[in-house]
């Protein structure tokens, strides 16, 4: 390794070890979270989370998400079926639950799509995301 990429390795590092654990827990949440955003939820939701046309509804800049968080947790599980109204528009196609993600998955997909697109939820802890399951459990 060249000196100026050691020293430069060795500041990051530096950097690194004096953030407050819970920066560095957002950010590996975040990261984690859209890529199993990106595997689980983009083919209705999109990559940009705009939706699809009045099939899917948006999750940038979506009134819905940030109003009733714990039932979008909720959903990610066991899914939703009905109608619901996402910035003032209709969307009734049954959205499918996915059984199989963990509590720190739901978490972490949580923490990406609460913060992505100029949406500002901060991190969602998986204790948060335990509550709000045991609420809603079919």
């Amino acid at each position: 390794m060249t000196r100026p990429l050691l020293a430069f390795a060795f500041v990051a590092l530096l950097a690194t070890c004096r953030r407050d654990p819970q920066s560095v827990k957002f950010d590996q949440y975040f990261v984690q979270g859209q890529s199993l955003y990106e595997k689980h939820c983009s083919n209705c939701h999109q990559k940009s989370g705009d939706g699809l046309a009045l099939l899917f509804p948006p999750l940038k800049g979506s009134d819905y998400l940030m109003q009733n968080f714990d039932a979008v947790l909720c959903q990610m599980k066991y899914g939703r079926d009905g109608e619901v109204i996402v910035n003032g528009r209709s969307f009734n196609k049954k959205m499918p639950g996915i059984p199989s993600l963990t509590e720190l998955e739901i978490a972490e997909i949580a923490t990406f799509i609460g913060n992505e697109w100029g949406n500002k939820k901060g991190l969602t802890e998986v204790s948060t995301v335990h509550q709000a399951l045991e609420k809603c459990s079919p």
